[in-house]
């Protein structure tokens, strides 16, 4: 099967893309969240020139925050870079977007962007709507080499609800999801593979990437180790700032289990405290999938970390990552912290145990 990373989008993301080339890993995936980290296409286009085989996309980008002549425009360069190591992994913006305020957009909007870039990446002329007109639009150099729609750039749709994993299923194109534990990514995977099928998709066709984070454990080595704490805490951070948000939202209780209720009503109690009043998202999604904050670091605990990320020993990842293969997913893409990404090794030898 393939393998990856994915990487908190950085001006020295290439050093990690170069090592995981050098392991073996198949992919390398970029954050595209603005504010959060730098710049997806700077980092692309940097480790694009410091590798020569592994692919690089986007993990995933957030088409309301770039237009779709602009994100095309980028993806042809990058192919110049990198001929036909590139991918186009797309979704409607967790992250991306709640750290302006907003949740995800629509997923209308969405496949009408991915159209439109897939057809300027097909040198094809597109109808795009731009301040409030429709107009005809397309490459209208690409002979003179200065980007590259030669060679195809392969969509990949994030989607974690029924709407958005038919799309991909309609599309026929490559799927991905996060997967933070065994249970909910077997249930995603069969529900993937009967939207697949009702579409009337041959079975052996799905591609399918689980993007995880965690940490691989030494023997006897406790869930709440400050390593593990450091590379699979903001796993279970981002749990509670998933719950605590969707709460507030929409007004409504999840049902969890007891222990994980009292952290989600005390981290409640925290994100009130949280200044501006009309903005604590600003605080809510600081460090968001890359490190763990001071005051929420107390309700971090060993038991919530091994509910809520890969974390375990070798043999006990090694397990359940064939569990996860068996079910149908194609692709184990592993996130790196920031600051901890000598993880890569031990990472590097679970996923060629698989």
């Amino acid at each position: 099967m393939d393998i990856g990373i994915v990487l908190p989008s950085a001006a020295d993301s290439w050093r990690a893309a170069e090592r995981a080339e050098e392991l073996g890993f198949t992919h390398a995936w970029f954050f595209d969240t603005q504010l959060l980290c730098g710049d997806v296409f700077v980092a692309m286009a940097a480790a694009a020139m410091r590798t020569k085989k592994i692919r690089l996309g986007t993990g995933v980008l957030i088409p309301s925050n770039r237009i779709a002549p602009v994100a095309a425009n980028a993806f042809a360069t990058l192919n110049q870079l990198a001929p036909g190591r590139i991918d186009f992994g797309v979704g409607t913006g967790f992250t991306g977007r709640r750290t302006m305020g907003t949740g995800a957009m629509k997923l209308a909007d969405m496949e009408a962007y991915i159209e439109a870039v897939q057809g300027l990446l097909r040198g094809e002329t597109v109808t795009f709507d731009f301040e409030g007109a429709s107009r005809a639009i397309r490459f209208l150099n690409p002979e003179l080499g200065l980007i590259n729609i030669a060679d195809p750039v392969p969509l990949h749709i994030s989607g974690f609800g029924p709407k958005s994993r038919a799309m991909a299923a309609r599309l026929r194109t490559a799927w991905c999801n996060i997967v933070l534990t065994e249970h909910t990514g077997l249930k995603d995977m069969d529900r993937m593979k009967a939207s697949w099928e009702e579409a009337g998709n041959a079975a052996d066709d799905l591609y399918a990437t689980m993007f995880t984070l965690g940490c691989v454990l030494d023997e006897e080595e406790p869930y709440d180790s400050p390593r593990a704490m450091a590379e699979a805490g903001p796993s279970a951070a981002v749990f509670l700032h998933a719950v605590v948000e969707s709460e507030v939202l929409s007004g409504r209780r999840v049902k969890l289990p007891e222990a994980q209720r009292q952290a989600v009503d005390r981290y409640h109690e925290i994100y009130q405290a949280y200044q501006p009043d009309d903005a604590r998202y600003l605080s809510l999604h600081r460090g968001h999938m890359m490190f763990v904050r001071d005051e929420e670091a107390s309700l971090i605990t060993g038991d919530l970390i091994r509910a809520k990320s890969s974390t375990g020993t070798h043999g006990d990842l090694v397990e359940r990552f064939r569990r996860l293969r068996d079910a149908g997913y194609t692709q184990i893409a592993v996130q790196l912290m920031p600051g901890h990404e000598a993880a890569i090794d031990r990472w590097a030898a679970v996923l060629k145990d698989l």
